[in-house]
């Protein structure tokens, strides 16, 4: 079994930065690929940013240029790099993993309990 234990989430006022934090933890053998989603009120969970274990990176298009995506592969933790935050950039920022673990050949998904991201003025 994987947790996924998240940080770094808070107000912040449009057009600043903050700096997502999220360490698996467990009787972890591999991490195929880690990332970030996103859920506003009302709306659907969308991906924000994805990395491989080899490094590739994928993000959602309104982020590009804004949000970067980094590994730390031996703390198997990943990290969301957040700058020029926008309103619709609040949501609940939920870490998530795809891994292999101790007597299981299979990749499981697993989820982290989100981490709430507002941006106001």
């Amino acid at each position: 079994q994987v947790q996924l234990v998240e940080s770094g989430g808070g107000l912040v006022q449009p057009g600043g930065s903050l700096r997502l934090s999220c360490a698996a933890s467990g009787s972890i053998i591999s991490i195929v690929d880690m990332g970030w989603y996103r859920q506003a009120p009302g709306q659907q969970r969308e991906l924000v940013a994805r990395i491989t274990s080899g490094g590739a990176t994928n993000y959602l298009d309104s982020v590009k240029g804004r949000f970067t995506i980094s590994r730390d592969n031996a703390r198997n933790t990943v990290y969301l790099q957040l700058t020029s935050l926008k309103p619709e950039d609040t949501a609940v920022y939920y870490c998530n993993a795809h891994a292999r673990v101790v007597f299981d050949i299979r990749v499981r998904e697993y989820w982290g309990q989100g981490t709430q991201v507002a941006v106001s003025s």
